[in-house]
């Protein structure tokens, strides 16, 4: 068997920073994502865990340690309090939640803003498992540092599904309280002055702003803008007209 893949690399150049990456069918039949990295390729399942693995049986490691948990509660109905994870436990749910990390960039390069939302989520959910159990304070905070970022990618993968659904200002709330829900975390941290430095923070506004100022103006803010026109013309004739029709609309609304 030749091992070589130099074919390969050779067919698909590596371009400096830019994310370039591609889903192809594996040999099981499942869908896999190809991230062209500078020195090679990493290959990575596009649903379940990404590296195919089944830890102690479970789809997951965090699906294992759900399953010790939930064993414990039950052991424990008078005082579940107990249960917690050593430092070692949640440096490997962090490894396994950097896998979810590298796949929901590539993800959100193809544009399945679905799936990234999915693994967003997920990590979401293993940071606050972590949290909630994680023996030593110190290591769950560490870990926590992520969050910004990884709010910052579940909200750009929902608002860019809306905007491209013509959903503009479901996007821009959707970005609005990301932001604050970033903000809230540094609050959280005791550090609320890191807010004015979050690039995610300041990502999101940027964006935020190109939303306000490329969507079509809805039916309500082209008569207002209308009726300011109107009124700076001193047409109080066509003034009147526009009242008339948002209050209507207004009504209808």
């Amino acid at each position: 068997m030749n091992l070589d893949i130099t074919h390969l690399l050779d067919s698909w150049d590596y371009q400096p920073g830019q994310i370039v990456v591609r889903k192809i069918k594996g040999k099981d039949g499942r869908e896999k994502l190809q991230l062209r990295v500078d020195l090679g390729i990493l290959q990575m399942n596009a649903s379940g865990r990404p590296d195919g693995k089944l830890p102690f049986g479970h789809e997951t490691l965090f699906d294992h340690f759900l399953s010790r948990w939930t064993k414990y509660t039950e052991a424990h109905e008078s005082d579940p309090s107990g249960f917690k994870l050593s430092s070692e436990d949640c440096g490997k749910l962090q490894q396994e939640a950097i896998q979810y990390h590298h796949r929901y960039i590539c993800l959100f390069q193809l544009k399945d803003y679905d799936a990234v939302i999915r693994d967003t989520e997920r990590n979401l959910t293993v940071f606050d498992f972590i949290n909630q159990f994680a023996e030593a304070p110190e290591v769950a905070a560490g870990i926590g540092q992520l969050r910004p970022q990884l709010l910052m990618m579940r909200a750009r993968a929902k608002g860019s599904k809306e905007s491209e659904a013509a959903l503009h200002s479901q996007a821009i709330e959707t970005i609005e309280k990301t932001m604050e829900d970033i903000r809230t975390y540094f609050r959280e941290q005791n550090r609320p002055e890191l807010a004015e430095q979050s690039g995610e923070i300041h990502s999101l506004e940027q964006w935020c702003q190109e939303i306000r100022s490329t969507r079509p103006l809805s039916q309500l803010e082209k008569l207002e803008k209308a009726l300011n026109e109107a009124v700076r013309r001193e047409d109080y004739e066509k003034a009147a007209e526009v009242r008339d029709a948002l209050r209507n609309l207004k009504t209808v609304l």
